[in-house]
């Protein structure tokens, strides 16, 4: 992992591009601090991966399937398959 800060990296992004591809990622510094990362994602599941992490719907989503479950009111795995496999949402019909 390298870190390196906002200016070095506007003025040389190409290269820092290619050092997260084989080196890991680069951690981005503002005034010293820590203000993003440089992330080459290993293949297309892992951007993915990467991306809902970050995405507060997706996060709201799975709040609500948690609580759901803990609630005993989510879908039991067979009910869901059997939701998947009519080809409707698995969500249809569940409180919110």
């Amino acid at each position: 992992m390298r870190i390196a800060s906002l200016a070095e990296v506007k003025a040389r992004l190409s290269a820092y591009v290619d050092e997260s591809v084989t080196s890991g990622p680069v951690v981005i510094t503002r005034n010293g601090k820590a203000v993003a990362v440089l992330v080459a994602p290993a293949d297309d599941d892992d951007l993915e991966s990467l991306l809902l992490s970050r995405s507060p719907r997706f996060q709201r989503m799975m709040a609500r399937s948690r609580r759901s479950i803990e609630s005993g009111t989510g879908l039991s795995e067979d009910e869901f398959w059997r939701a998947v496999s009519r080809g409707r949402s698995p969500q249809e019909g569940q409180p919110e």
